[in-house]
């Protein structure tokens, strides 16, 4: 199914998984809201909304970039109102902005703490929630919508959670988001999560995390994209499913991984958040390619 002439609004799709989502729908000829709060260039971050907007309308898509923060409720309610405005509609909601501080309960300043819950959990609440009428709309008029969230499966394992608490919590909100939200709307509107096996090559990866070495070892964005394509691709009875990237895009048919590998002579790194339960597909390589 092709997304052409669907409206899309990704948050945090200045950069990195929410660009490279946005870029895979432009190729199809879709609408694309760039709602981010980048609007001058940052000395330690590649792109700003406009520079993505440029981008998206290059490989074939229809841009709008609007300076929006998830935190803030009329911020955000605007720029819903300014896509539809624009575009006649909404069809697509991807929940991609994150806040990450990986310092443990000891360590993790309240100032933090209440941003990745603002930006996390709250954010994608809120983001969802402006968006419903509308995505009811897209239902009634027969547009496949859908939500999507980049936020892990519920797997309530202390692994996840030790050390990392605050973080964590907000990120598997963003998860209990979807779960609600997919009840809510189970008829009208698919809502999911999607999550990767791997690191991804992204600036909090080179930036916060791992530098070029963990760059070196993560999968670029575009599994990422190409997964949530797919999901969108599938009709709003598909709902309530938290996937993992590389397992969910094998069940549609995808058997080579390793064009996503930043570096094919190092070995995977494994992100957060995988349960153990979610298998790897048969056949995909996580050390070092031979040859």
């Amino acid at each position: 199914m092709s997304l052409n002439g669907k409206t899309l609004f990704i948050t945090g799709a200045s950069r990195g998984i929410g660009l490279a989502i946005a870029l895979r729908a432009a190729r199809d000829g879709a609408n694309i809201v760039v709602a981010a709060k980048t609007e001058t260039a940052h000395p330690k971050l590649p792109g700003t909304i406009y520079s993505a907007a440029e981008e998206i309308e290059a490989a074939g898509g229809k841009a709008l970039p609007l300076v929006v923060d998830v935190r803030e409720e009329e911020s955000v309610a605007d720029a819903v109102a300014k896509t539809v405005a624009k575009f006649g509609g909404l069809d697509i909601v991807v929940n991609n902005a994150s806040a990450i501080n990986l310092a443990p309960v000891e360590k993790l300043d309240m100032k933090r703490f209440d941003l990745m819950h603002q930006v996390n959990a709250r954010g994608t609440y809120l983001t969802s929630k402006c968006a419903i009428p509308h995505l009811r709309a897209s239902a009634a008029a027969g547009r496949n919508p859908h939500i999507l969230a980049l936020s892990p499966p519920l797997d309530m394992n202390v692994k996840w959670f030790a050390g990392t608490t605050g973080y964590s919590m907000a990120k598997f909100g963003m998860s209990l988001v979807v779960l609600g939200l997919s009840g809510e709307l189970r008829g009208a509107v698919g809502v999911n999560a999607l999550w990767p096996r791997t690191t991804i090559a992204t600036s909090a990866i080179k930036n916060l995390l791992g530098g070029d070495n963990l760059m070196a070892m993560s999968r670029s964005p575009e599994i990422l994209a190409d997964a949530a394509h797919a999901i969108f691709s599938k009709p709003s009875s598909f709902t309530g499913n938290f996937l993992i990237d590389d397992t969910f895009l094998a069940g549609e048919g995808v058997t080579d991984f390793d064009r996503y590998r930043m570096d094919p002579a190092q070995a995977l790194a494994p992100d957060f958040f995988v349960p153990d339960s979610i298998a790897p597909p048969a056949g995909a390589t996580y050390g070092p390619l031979k040859g």
